[in-house]
């Protein structure tokens, strides 16, 4: 049974899967906001623009330093531990939209943190976006380990969704749930060092 995190909420991945962790996905998925608004508002050019989220994350050293960032303009981590599954620009269609693979044991061992963020690539607030989740899954087995809903409403382009990070030998995730701005993730950057 996944745990639904909460904001601020930690949680040890390695217990929640109950065995040892070597893979983890980490999905995003989501809806464009239905308009209201009816038969006119459609006449008169209140058609829909595609929403594009982002999924990325970004690796942190033992010292807050970015060493790396995947997301849909890198899709490979340069250690090759982290892939990213490709753009996907409207959200269209059931279950996750983008998916981030880890390989918990090929990241490097001066990689201390990996944030995961998702950004708006085309601009719209969170409050046009409906069914915006995240999640872990186990990349062993596909049981999924944790999720995270992101809120809907707000004028928010952007959000520091968790942090997955080494403690005593094991890997634990730290749900971060923070609004930020930006389009691109290296934007969000001055908002993720507060929660190294």
């Amino acid at each position: 049974m996944a745990v639904n995190l909460q904001k601020g909420q930690k949680i040890s991945l390695e217990k929640e899967a109950g065995s040892k962790l070597n893979t983890v996905i980490m999905g995003l998925g989501w809806d464009a906001a239905k308009k209201s608004g009816g038969f006119l508002s459609g006449l008169f050019g209140g058609g829909e623009k595609a929403i594009d989220l982002d999924a990325s994350c970004l690796m942190f050293d033992e010292k807050g330093e970015l060493q790396d960032i995947v997301y849909f303009n890198h899709l490979h981590s340069n250690d090759g531990s982290i892939q990213h599954s490709g753009d996907n620009r409207t959200g269209a269609g059931d279950g996750d939209d983008e998916q981030i693979t880890v390989a918990l044991n090929r990241v490097p061992d001066n990689i201390k943190s990996l944030v995961f963020t998702v950004s708006n690539y085309t601009g719209q607030d969170f409050s046009s976006v409906e069914n915006a989740y995240c999640r872990l899954l186990n990349g062993e087995n596909g049981q999924e380990i944790a999720r995270y809903n992101l809120s809907a409403q707000g004028n928010h382009t952007a959000q520091i969704m968790a942090k997955v990070y080494r403690h005593n030998g094991e890997w634990k995730m730290h749900a971060i749930g923070e609004n930020s701005h930006g389009s691109t993730p290296d934007k969000i950057v001055p908002r993720i060092l507060p929660h190294l």
